[in-house]
């Protein structure tokens, strides 16, 4: 880890061992993300008069840019942290786990999908398996047969309303997902 690393010991004793393998775990997160502005690590014995199942409680605050990610492994969840290493192992593997989702965001690789948008079937040609639907801003999509949800590909006609999920294609704008919206009762 590049920046101090803080410990923090409660009602126990300080280890050296268990400090170093603190420090070797919190090095690693540095393989996750150069982003890492501090990290905070404490580990808390139970209470003197618990003298058998005693289960340790790990916390690890990482601050990030814009934000903070936080890891507690308490007692209460895991029979297993009778171990205060295996305390330590699970916390962080749970901020890991939050490390490399704060970094995929970063990246943006998380996908922020947005609303699809509605328009109406400009034109369709069923023996090319293409069609144009005329969007809500009046530009023209193109849409492939196999792009329309269900069967509904062989029932388009001009005029069909549509919701679509637009993407850039090779040509221009194309609908990558078109979904027909029912048509309502006939109007009277």
């Amino acid at each position: 880890m590049r920046l101090p690393l803080q410990i923090t010991f409660r009602q126990m004793e300080p280890s050296a061992a268990l400090e170093a393998r603190i420090r070797a775990l919190a090095a690693r997160l540095d393989r996750f993300s150069a982003h890492i502005m501090s990290c905070h690590v404490t580990v808390e014995a139970p209470h003197q008069h618990q003298r058998q199942g005693q289960l340790f409680e790990v916390h690890i605050d990482l601050k990030v840019p814009r934000g903070e990610l936080v890891a507690r492994r308490e007692h209460r969840a895991r029979p297993g942290h009778a171990d205060v290493y295996v305390a330590l192992r699970d916390a962080f593997r749970a901020v890991r786990r939050q490390l490399e989702d704060y970094e995929r965001e970063q990246r943006l690789e998380i996908k922020h999908h947005e609303p699809p948008q509605q328009g109406r079937v400009a034109e369709v040609y069923p023996a090319e398996d293409f069609g144009r639907i005329a969007s809500g801003d009046g530009r023209s999509i193109y849409f492939h047969r196999h792009s329309v949800l269900g069967e509904d590909f062989e029932h388009l006609t001009t005029g069909t309303p549509v919701r679509f999920v637009e993407e850039p294609g090779d040509h221009g704008p194309q609908a990558s997902t078109v979904h027909v919206e029912s048509r309502g009762a006939p109007r009277l």
